[in-house]
Order: C-alpha cells, then structure tokens, then sequence
C-alpha cells in the first residue's frame, strides 16, 4: 500500500526477517485469560526480546525485558517514533486494524528531538493548569451520578456503567466539551473501538470520526476559549496549529480514558476478589492505594505498546535488529520480569514499574498524577457509597478483553444493597 509515512521501498528487509522460525502470533485464548503464562513461556524460550507476529503475520519483535525495555525506552537514537522508518509498510494493507496506533500522524506521540520537546511542553502545560482537587471534586461528582442510576436496583455492570463511563466524562469535560450527552458518547464509543476494537468494529473509520469530533472542538475554543485543556493548547505561545492541537488531544483523550478505565475495573477486581484487601477495604483508603499500584504492576491496562522503530543496525536482548524493525513494548511483561523480581513476589509498595512508560516519550507530567486522581477518586467513592458491594459471580467467572494491547475485564457485575436515594 502507499502509507500515509511514504516509505521508501528499499527499506524492505530481507525475507523471513524478523519473523525467523519461532516466531509467535501475538492473540489468541492465551491473551484473554493469562497473558503473563505467554510471557513466561516467550521469555523461556526467546530470551528478553522474542520474534512475534502481529496481524496479518507482519513481523514484530517485543521486548520482554525490565532492563531491556528501560534501554529502549531511553536510546531515542536508536529506537525512535517516527513509523515512517519502518521496512514493513510495502506488506500492510490500507484497512490493518493497527494503522490507528502506528499510521503517521502529525501527532507528538511520532515527533522526535526538539519538536518532541516543543510538542510535550505545550501538553504538559496545559494539563499543570488542572486543578487536582477540582478535579477530584468533579470526579466525585460525576462518580455520584453514575451511582445514582444503578444504586436503587441493588446491582450493575461496573465495567460500561462506572470503570469506563468516569474518566471518559471526566477526560473530556477537562477538554471542554461536556461531561454527558449523544455527542460526547459518540466521542468515547469511537475512541474505544479505534483503541480497543472488538469482532466487527471499523477501528480506521472509528478514528476518523474522532479527528472530526475533536477538529470541531478545537474550532469552538479558537473562537471562544475557555479555561480548559483544549483553549490553553491553542493559546500557548509554541504557537501550534490546529491540526497539531487535534491530533495531541487526541493523544490525550486516548491516553486518559481508555487505560485509566481499565485501571479503576482491574482494581475493583483486585479489591472484591482477593482477600489481602477483602478485611479492610471498607474505609480503608491505604488499601485503595496499594491495590491501585499493585495493577500497575501485574495488571496493567496497556499490556503492550507499538512502539519503536530501529534507526539502524543493533543489538538487543541478544538479537540482531536491523533498521527500520519494528519494535514492540512488552510493558506488562517488563514488570514482572524475575530478574527484577527474583522470588516471584511484586511489592505493591514500589512504584518503578514501567506501565507510564520510559524516557522521553512516557505519559507526560502530570498526567499520570491525573489518572491516578481519577481512579482513586472512582475505586474510594464507589466503596463509601456502596460499602457492602461483592461480585455477583464467581471470580473465575470474570472473563479479559481478547486484546493484546488493553487489559481489562468484559464486565464486572456486582450486587449490594439497593441504597434509595
């Protein structure tokens, strides 16, 4: 296909590179219910870094090391942003499910050097003009009205009615649209669909939509800017165009709501299932926080990341990476690397895992401070206000998203005592 980064065509590396014999197709039943035994076993047989097949058996390496991802992570000169480099784009056809994440976009998740740097500040300095205790305060209510709607009944589906429903209205209220309506769902449906896209949804088309949505929306704070994350890109003095303002939003957007929804469900899962925090959850906020970091360490909502591109011929992990392969972050594999955690045992205490990602390119001050605010505002609400809430299944009986890339449950459904408003 012609790709929208108009690679050369002699980039092609030779056949059977990296897809070398052993090579392993990222999906399957292994992904729904245990991605960690695949990592494991990946990690046995590979070593840190494993040859892997993406969709359409386009080849792939992941990194499944701590300190080999850290490397990555941390060596933008060997191990950079820009898609346009990649040898693959002669083999990827124009509707790849994967063109959200790895397309070229004019965005800065692709910029390197100094117009990273340019790009990233003008983020950053607009999410530092979010009050958190505003914040925290708005989560708060907008947590009360999603519990409103399901506390008389006595039980929900916690995953679509609150985990994902929360930061999504917070996200975008903070970006100045609004918190609830037909406009913002349509927002938030298609952002999942082009993150997460289940059988039967268009993730190219869903992330078309999202462009317009938010091209509008920038439109609407040029003419009248207000205090919010959207107008203060627009008047930072970098001087950012529109069409750069839409694509960072949407980095944004895509960053804090999906994740951090999974994040808040995988750590009511954690919470109504695991009896460590089953005796004092209940007013116990200290609980809340270790359950939060502890599924940054084992459940992380983004499991795998796309990711880096060789800028020349090297080594990783022991194996020979030519220029302009693809190179997968293992985030959720990194974390549970043994040779970081000898004995097997993650200390919930410890906050250097890998799930914000590394370098120049993690999730930039303060979001990550952010989404934690969310999802600490979310978990602690639900449980003051439904303090008697179980699962309404057995905990076998939870079932994971079929994706490689987000972990998080289908549903959580729950039962407490109908609370009458």
């Amino acid at each position: 296909m012609t790709d929208p980064g108009n690679p050369s065509t002699d980039a092609v590396p030779p056949p059977g590179c990296p897809a070398h014999p052993g090579a392993v197709r990222l999906g399957g039943l292994e992904y729904q219910q245990s991605p960690s035994q695949l990592y494991r076993a990946l990690r046995r047989e590979h070593g840190p870094v494993a040859p892997v097949l993406l969709d359409g058996d386009i080849p792939a390496w992941l990194v499944l090391g701590y300190s080999e991802l850290s490397y990555v992570t941390s060596h933008d000169e060997l191990f950079a942003r820009d898609s346009r480099r990649w040898n693959q784009w002669p083999n990827i056809p124009p509707d790849w499910p994967l063109l959200p994440f790895v397309g070229y976009q004019p965005s800065v998740l692709f910029t390197e050097g100094e117009e990273h740097q340019r790009r990233a500040g003008v983020i950053t300095e607009a999410l530092e003009g979010v009050d958190q205790f505003e914040l925290a305060r708005e989560c708060q209510e907008i947590a009360d009205a999603l519990i409103a709607a399901f506390a008389g009944s006595g039980h929900a589906e916690l995953m679509s009615g609150y985990a994902h429903a929360l930061p999504a209205r917070a996200v975008v209220q903070m970006c100045g649209m609004p918190s609830s309506g037909t406009d913002t769902q349509q927002l938030v449906d298609d952002l999942r669909i082009s993150l997460d896209a289940a059988e039967g949804d268009d993730p190219v088309a869903a992330y078309g939509r999202v462009g317009a949505r938010l091209a509008q929306l920038v439109k609407e704070k040029r003419e009248r800017p207000g205090p919010d994350v959207t107008s203060r890109m627009l008047l930072h003095p970098a001087g950012l165009t529109d069409e750069e303002v839409v694509q960072d939003l949407i980095s944004v957007i895509a960053a804090a709501q999906q994740p951090t929804g999974n994040w808040i469900g995988n750590t009511l899962r954690l919470l109504l299932t695991d009896e460590r925090f089953a005796l004092n959850v209940s007013g116990g906020r200290l609980s809340v926080g270790e359950a939060l970091n502890e599924v940054l360490w084992l459940d992380t909502p983004t499991q795998n990341f796309v990711g880096r591109w060789a800028v020349r011929d090297t080594q990783l992990g022991g194996r020979r990476i030519r220029a302009g392969d693809c190179v997968v972050l293992g985030l959720a594999a990194a974390n549970t690397d043994p040779q970081i955690w000898p004995e097997s045992h993650v200390g919930a205490e410890n906050s250097a895992h890998l799930s914000f990602s590394n370098g120049e390119h993690r999730c930039p001050y303060p979001a990550p401070l952010l989404a934690d605010v969310m999802a600490r505002t979310a978990v602690e609400t639900l449980l003051e206000r439904l303090p008697d809430l179980v699962l309404a299944v057995e905990p076998e009986e939870l079932t994971w998203r079929p994706s490689i890339w987000m972990r998080g449950l289908t549903a959580l459904p729950a039962e407490f005592t109908p609370v009458v408003q």
